[in-house]
């Protein structure tokens, strides 16, 4: 058991660890960090529940109405709700990067929690695979929202950015499920989607460190 638990928690913390370190201008107190991470983890069983109840009751079956709504949408939406509702006004969001930080905060306690709970149920031969598709998915869906996220508290274009910080992730989230239930192409498909997908989570978190140094540059000239 310890080893599964250890398998299913160091992908997130890894990654988790990375993005928090990366930050260039002080590091978020690492209690808000945490508090972020738990919040992403206690949203499973809920989203999982209500996951349930749409397979029970037939609602959004097929698998582009379950990959995009029931999965893509749905679990998106609650990490952005807390992420909006929770962060978005603390006083230590105070540079566009924390965006990075605390959305991949909590996609990753949210990955971490899924992550433990199916190795738990499937065996840890799994943890490899998982480590590398649905646990690194979360956590660049959590810096492509984050991004937009921090652009949208430093600019002017605040709803803008807040409608795209939900609506990107979301839509790469259920094309992701859609490639994986494609039981025919997605050993071609997947590659080549998760490649593009670290392509864009990396650009994405090279353009918010850019935007903190010159957040940084505009406060030091009005001072």
């Amino acid at each position: 058991m310890l080893v599964i638990i250890s398998a299913g928690i160091a992908p997130g913390l890894a990654l988790l660890s990375y993005f928090y370190l990366k930050d260039i201008y002080g590091t978020e107190p690492i209690s808000v960090v945490i508090k972020t991470f738990l919040m992403g983890t206690f949203l499973v069983l809920p989203t999982m529940f209500i996951q349930y109840v749409f397979e029970a009751e037939q609602i959004l079956q097929g698998d582009f109405l379950s990959s995009f709504l029931a999965i893509g949408l749905l679990e998106e939406f609650i990490k952005w709700f807390i992420l909006y509702y929770v962060i978005y006004y603390h006083v230590a969001f105070d540079e566009p990067y924390d965006g990075v930080v605390y959305s991949s905060a909590v996609s990753l306690g949210f990955a971490t929690a899924e992550n433990l709970l199916y190795l738990v149920a499937n065996g840890v031969e799994f943890a490899v695979g998982r480590a590398f598709l649905p646990v690194s998915s979360h956590a660049l869906f959590g810096v492509i929202m984050g991004y937009y996220v921090g652009k949208s508290k430093f600019s002017n274009a605040k709803k803008q950015y807040l409608f795209l910080s939900l609506f990107i992730p979301f839509i790469l989230h259920g094309l992701y499920d859609f490639i994986l239930k494609n039981e025919t192409l997605w050993l071609y498909l997947i590659i080549p989607f998760m490649l593009f997908l670290w392509w864009l989570g990396l650009y994405k978190f090279k353009k918010a460190r850019i935007l903190s140094v010159q957040h940084a540059t505009q406060a030091q000239l009005i001072d």
